[in-house]
């Protein structure tokens, strides 16, 4: 087994994609594509600014559109098939105060993601998202820290995710036990998304109303 390396920038457009070329030329092809490139912020819709918008859709849409298609081509080129899988966010399927941006490229990350699974499964191919919930990471603040030591009582689970909860996902879906699964978006969130009508029945302050 060879590992190699390189720094891929998803803003650097398109570059980005040469990247996918060169590495592939090294190792000899691609069969697995993970895109999990992404950034957010917290800012109200109307206090957002043009730029900070871009740069989020840029790396979290633009970006990913870009690789994955330079994947996708090179998968159907060399007739074996192949897995494609986006690493998405619940946030692919539920809003969030303060997340515009965000949300609108992790929705339309989801929708990229269905077409491809339309469009490539003649040749092989499958195309699924993987929509993580709060996981412990330093995108959310939680650098090193133990998710199994932190309290989230909105979360069924009571906690919020660790990172190897998520790869484990990704590792099945490009595993040939997920062979017949395209199209689809796996949430790991602890149950997060299903509180939904729950949490909202329980509030009892428009705390939530503000970043």
């Amino acid at each position: 087994m060879r590992a190699a390396v390189a720094q891929l920038d998803t803003t650097d457009i398109p570059a980005c994609g040469d990247v996918i070329d060169r590495l592939s030329d090294e190792l000899g092809g691609l069969d697995v594509f993970v895109n999990n490139a992404g950034t957010g912020s917290a800012t109200p819709l109307l206090d957002l600014e043009y730029d900070e918008w871009d740069r989020i859709v840029t790396t979290d849409l633009d970006g990913a559109f870009v690789c994955i298609q330079r994947a996708a081509r090179r998968m159907v080129a060399g007739g074996a098939g192949g897995r494609i899988i986006a690493v998405s966010s619940v946030h692919e399927h539920q809003p969030r105060v303060g997340s515009s941006a965000y949300d609108a490229a992790k929705h339309g990350l989801g929708g990229l993601i269905k077409t491809a699974a339309l469009e490539l499964g003649a040749h092989g191919i499958t195309a699924n998202t993987v929509a993580p919930g709060e996981i412990a990471t330093p995108m959310t603040g939680q650098t090193d820290d133990d998710p199994h030591e932190a309290a989230r009582p909105g979360i069924p689970i009571g906690r919020p995710g660790d990172a190897r909860e998520v790869a484990s996902v990704i590792a099945f879906l490009a595993s040939p036990a997920a062979s017949y699964v395209t199209g689809t978006s796996l949430v790991v969130d602890g149950g997060m998304l299903q509180m939904g009508p729950q949490a909202g029945s329980h509030l009892r302050s428009d705390d939530w109303r503000s970043v």
